[in-house]
């Protein structure tokens, strides 16, 4: 029986932080909302994407607008982009024992295609997107129809809350990576169901989350 081992993108496996409040920040001034300081991203990191935009003064309405552009600018800074410690060696482990990978972001499939690329790596299957940045939990389902999956053949690993309330709407269990964007306060009404602070973790709790 296949096991399943999805991933997000940026914020699990590649460090993008410093990409992305580059490019947030050159947004902020066509979209007249307040840069983001360093005092002010930490903050942040412990709430939800809802209460970031209220406490930047961003209309909510704008986010799809301003995500398109900011995946067209990400686009073109890639080279910036790299994995985080230890994640091409847990890929690498996770595939030699059977597990299949896949990656399921509200980035671009091109982008991360091109990463996997440029970083030969070969271990992962399928890379699905999607620009609802909210629409995560409705992917997931598909993606069990898709391959004639049950929910416990699956694990989603991830670093932001909504990856957690999508997870929960899929009823498909998740681990939630400590070194990503959000903190753990963020996670405190919607918590994960497992918690790795290293890669080598995810390759434990692997082990006893799918079980079947």
């Amino acid at each position: 029986m296949k096991k399943y081992i999805i991933f997000d993108f940026d914020g699990t496996l590649v460090d993008s932080k410093d990409l992305s409040i580059k490019i947030i920040n050159q947004l902020a001034v066509k979209y007249k909302f307040e840069p983001l300081s360093s005092k002010k991203i930490e903050a942040l990191r412990k709430l939800s994407i809802v209460e970031r935009c209220r406490q930047l003064n961003f209309p909510i309405y704008k986010i799809p607008f301003a995500a398109l552009e900011f995946l067209s600018r990400y686009r073109n800074s890639t080279g910036q982009l790299a994995l985080f410690d230890g994640i091409k060696e847990l890929l690498d482990r996770l595939k030699a024992h059977g597990y299949e990978l896949a990656i399921i972001s509200s980035n671009s499939e091109a982008t991360i295609k091109d990463f996997l690329l440029k970083n030969k790596i070969d271990s992962i299957g399928d890379v699905i997107c999607s620009q609802n940045i909210f629409g995560k939990d409705q992917v997931l389902k598909t993606f069990l129809k898709k391959h004639r999956l049950k929910r416990s053949q699956v694990l989603y690993v991830g670093d932001e809350l909504r990856d957690i309330v999508a997870c929960k709407g899929a009823n498909i269990k998740i681990i939630w990576v400590s070194w990503g964007f959000d903190a753990i306060e963020a996670t405190e009404k919607h918590p994960p169901d497992y918690v790795a602070h290293r890669p080598s973790d995810i390759f434990k709790i692997a082990k006893i989350a799918l079980k079947v």
